[in-house]
């Protein structure tokens, strides 16, 4: 029986790849480095946190970089994104009412995000419903990042909530181990950045090729 369904942010319930690429790109050009392009270079650069974010920037546009470089790159791109972080973010069509029908059924939705804490909230309370998640967090000191599943399981714990009783899903790799490390079933989404060969690589349980897919593997079924 599922009861609790963790999710994902960058690219599972949020379009953020124009918003983190644009925002990375003029970090890049204000520190005086060449911007990546295209956009769709960033899929595969985000996901384990900004810190690993900006270290693959730095190892994707420069011939050598300093820690120093590291630091003053990661600065300036925090700024801008907490400047305007519902810049260029879009919701993926159908997945609200598929979040509102698994809350109406009764099931727990939380988030867990490798973006900064400050950035994820701001996002999930920029695009979401005020009463659609129970708990939502982002990449939070003293916490290891995902795959680690601390993150998850005090979310469960809070909750009241055993791992086997939850979905985590997300689109990546990092997201299938992070609910798999956790002991949780794990829902790898078609619609991300990373695609179906990195989730199947993970060993996902299930994909979603569309947002109601998500109702059949939580046991939510009809229409009502």
């Amino acid at each position: 029986m599922v009861r609790l369904c963790i999710f994902d942010l960058d690219g599972t319930l949020a379009n953020t790849l124009e918003s983190i690429a644009g925002f990375a790109n003029e970090a890049l050009a204000q520190c005086g480095w060449k911007a990546i392009e295209p956009t769709s270079e960033y899929r595969f650069l985000v996901g384990n946190g900004a810190d690993r974010l900006i270290r693959r920037m730095l190892e994707h546009t420069a011939d050598r970089y300093s820690e120093e470089d590291v630091s003053r790159l990661r600065s300036v791109y925090d700024a801008l994104y907490l400047s305007d972080p519902m810049k260029n973010v879009t919701e993926y069509p159908g997945l609200l009412p598929v979040l509102q029908r698994l809350k109406k059924e009764g099931i727990l939705l939380a988030v867990l995000s490798n973006k900064p804490d400050d950035a994820a909230c701001a996002v999930v309370r920029g695009l979401f419903p005020a009463d659609l998640f129970n708990v939502y967090h982002g990449q939070r000191e003293g916490i290891p990042r995902k795959p680690a599943p601390d993150g998850a399981l005090l979310i469960a714990k809070k909750l009241g909530v055993a791992p086997s009783d939850c979905l985590y899903i997300g689109d990546s790799g990092v997201d299938m181990d992070t609910g798999r490390n956790a002991g949780m079933r794990t829902v790898g989404v078609a619609w991300g950045f990373r695609g179906q060969a990195e989730l199947r690589e993970h060993d996902a349980c299930f994909i979603a090729q569309k947002p109601e897919d998500l109702l059949t593997f939580a046991g939510v079924e009809g229409d009502k």
